[in-house]
């Protein structure tokens, strides 16, 4: 694990270019922002050519979209492909919305991306496997879910972040399971996105795109331990302000010192 990338990270400040779901968009701004990236996002695809060439990386969230957006998705992951910057898909709910399903897998026809970041519902859909999932929530399912992560890596054939209670991170080959994080992360509906994108920040700077994930997957997760183990009670507004100062000040060591994967 390679946790010196954070401290490369805030020395290069990085830009990410963010297609985001407006739910989250401000999440995802103040969490690059505090980690040491620099966040950019936009919703003209007049535009998208000038900021995919500013950026380090660029993230597409499907949290919600229109057709026009849809299309706007399209020619920035095409573009970001093209000049060969890495590219993060985030797939919200895909397992458990047929038109989403649908418009991820034309996108995916199209766009080939360096890492897909989803709850195991999103990623047993993109897998092709069978998956009671519940909206932008993982849902239930019976199978391995290092099996249905690894299974999804192949069939994509990129990296994917398998997000939970433990986040397995697997290139299909190589696997990584991150069992740091806090309950927390559940009650913010922006944690999510907001990991995409750091994620999309981490390859910036990092050529490995696995590497870029598993490392990126540690730190997001050991801070939101470090901030939900700092006081007996705290709620989901508490955590959400604590994470963004844990997110800005949380040094490599502190999180060493308690990095728990395997």
């Amino acid at each position: 694990m390679k946790l010196t990338l954070l401290d490369q990270l805030r020395e290069q400040n990085p830009i990410v270019f963010n297609i985001s779901n407006f739910v989250t968009v401000q999440d995802v701004a103040n969490g690059l922002n505090a980690l040491g990236a620099s966040p950019i996002m936009s919703e003209e695809v007049a535009e998208a050519g000038e900021m995919v060439g500013l950026a380090g990386a660029v993230c597409l969230n499907l949290g919600a979209f229109t057709v026009p957006q849809v299309k706007q998705i399209t020619a920035v992951g095409q573009l970001a492909n093209q000049a060969h910057k890495p590219l993060v898909i985030d797939p919200v709910a895909v397992g458990a919305v047929a038109y989403r399903k649908q418009v991820a897998t034309e996108l995916l026809r199209t766009v080939h991306p360096d890492v897909i970041r989803g709850n195991a519902g999103e990623i047993a859909a993109l897998a092709g496997l069978d998956w009671q999932a519940k909206g932008i929530d993982a849902g239930e399912g019976a199978g391995d879910l290092v099996t249905i992560a690894q299974t999804c890596a192949q069939k994509q054939r990129c990296v994917v972040i398998l997000s939970g209670p433990t986040d397995v991170i697997t290139d299909g080959t190589r696997t990584v399971q991150v069992e740091n994080g806090t309950p927390l992360f559940q009650t913010h509906v922006g944690s999510g996105d907001m990991l995409s994108s750091i994620v999309g920040a981490f390859c910036a700077v990092e050529d490995d795109a696995f590497e870029a994930a598993q490392t990126a997957c540690l730190v997001f997760a050991a801070i939101g331990q470090l901030v939900a183990s700092s006081q007996d009670r705290m709620g989901s507004g508490t955590f959400i302000v604590k994470l963004l100062d844990a997110l800005q000040f949380t040094t490599v060591a502190e999180i060493q010192a308690i990095a728990n994967y395997h």
